[in-house]
């Protein structure tokens, strides 16, 4: 922000000296070799190469950061307080859209002002990744959460305080800059650690590089943070539906048992709750290619929520619903009923705590699951029973009990929860 206003100065000296500038202007050759330099300096800024849609995008989120600086630097001359907008991200401020099938943000939005001493902290923080981000921008390079953490941190000049206590804090304030400049995380040159493993019947190109995802050995395409259109693109998909599995735990015995080649799919995991990279790329292999969405997650409340979130989207991030959420994901499983109906032994029960309990009835009464009778009674039955299962615990039947027998006859039954 201090940016701007000292560009207005620069240009403002320029003009009053330029008579003055004549007398020292350099001969026609040195300034060949001055522009030169220049313009190799803003060529070698970055080794990627910018796309047009992504030179446009850049240039929009730059004319909003823009906007954003010159309404502080508007209210300063004009003698007002500098304050900021930020739509608030919680639950009372999140709407379910029955009609779309998602959770989306509502119209309330808080006042951040400089001169409120509860608010000037967070005003600060916000200028701070303002300010990188633009930096991020010009030199058209990305960095991680924890990089811009690290970024904007430091011990405020005379005082011990530091700008930042910890990521979680500086984590918060990248998302307040989301909605606050109506821009996605990839839009400000972000990215999240990447968490997610993705193989089956399908080729992407991956910032120009062709990966078959038919050929990724043990280990699996690591799904990246960032998997926006011009990033990642779809080629060679022979896929007939996507299989989603929370752990990488059951996404290795579903890898080794070449399930996806067996049944044509691509066989994706979240490491529990999927990350952002992981969700948007399930949600464009669903919106972009018509490919059904199945999740094989726990029998408890948070594989319950896990779901939810990959079906309707989540508060904190219910600005983004949109590109993430995928309505028509169906929960395959484990059930409450699968310890009778797959005739499991008692080892496999954990009992439901106060925490789960409590939880569990929450989820109840989500509005998208507090009208629907399958889901009231899958939670109602896991209650009634008063232990959870993992999906891990389907092994003492078979170590491959869930790859050849669980999920076939479920897909064949058509026998899940929407």
């Amino acid at each position: 922000m201090a940016k701007k206003k000292t560009t207005k100065k620069v240009v403002k000296k320029k003009v009053v000296k330029k008579p003055a500038t004549k007398k020292t202007t350099p001969t026609s050759k040195t300034s060949k070799k001055v522009s030169k330099k220049k313009t190799t300096k803003k060529t070698t800024t970055s080794a990627r190469t910018k796309s047009h849609s992504r030179a446009e995008r850049d240039a929009n989120t730059s004319k909003k950061l823009s906007g954003l600086a010159q309404n502080i630097v508007d209210s300063v001359y004009a003698g007002s307080e500098p304050e900021m907008d930020v739509p608030v991200r919680a639950a009372s401020n999140t709407n379910w859209n029955a009609k779309k099938g998602i959770l989306e943000m509502g119209d309330s939005v808080g006042t951040r002002q400089l001169f409120n001493l509860g608010q000037a902290r967070k005003f600060m923080q916000t200028l701070l990744h303002s300010k990188s981000v633009d930096e991020l921008l010009d030199a058209d390079k990305t960095l991680s959460l924890r990089g811009m953490f690290y970024k904007s941190l430091h011990t405020i000049e005379g005082t011990k305080e530091k700008t930042f206590d910890d990521q979680t804090e500086s984590d918060g304030i990248l998302e307040d800059l989301e909605v606050s400049l109506g821009s996605l995380r990839e839009e400000l040159h972000i990215f999240a650690k990447k968490r997610g493993t993705m193989v089956g019947n399908i080729t992407v190109i991956d910032n120009g590089d062709e990966i078959n995802c038919r050929k990724m050995g043990s280990g699996g395409y690591a799904i990246p943070s960032i998997c926006e259109p011009d990033v990642i693109q779809f080629k060679n998909v022979d896929a007939k539906f996507i299989l989603h599995v929370e752990k990488d735990t059951v996404w290795q015995r579903f890898n080794e048992d070449r399930f996806w080649e067996k049944h044509n799919c691509i066989l994706t995991e979240g490491s529990g709750q999927p990350p952002r990279g992981v969700r948007r790329m399930l949600h464009r292999l669903n919106k972009e290619l018509k490919l059904p969405v199945y999740c094989l997650l726990d029998c408890d409340p948070w594989g319950h929520y896990i779901y939810s979130v990959i079906k309707q989207g989540s508060i904190s991030l219910a600005f983004e619903s949109s590109r993430l959420a995928i309505p028509d994901a169906k929960f395959m499983g484990i059930r409450a009923i699968d310890y009778e109906r797959c005739d499991l032994s008692d080892d496999v029960k954990i009992s439901l705590n106060e925490r789960d309990t409590a939880r569990a009835k929450q989820i109840a009464a989500y509005p998208w699951f507090e009208k629907d009778k399958q889901w009231q009674r899958e939670i109602k039955k896991m209650l009634s029973n008063g232990f959870k299962m993992e999906v891990e615990s389907l092994i003492t039947k078979d170590i491959s009990y869930v790859t050849e027998e669980y999920v076939p006859a479920r897909l064949k039954a058509k026998d899940w929860l929407g």
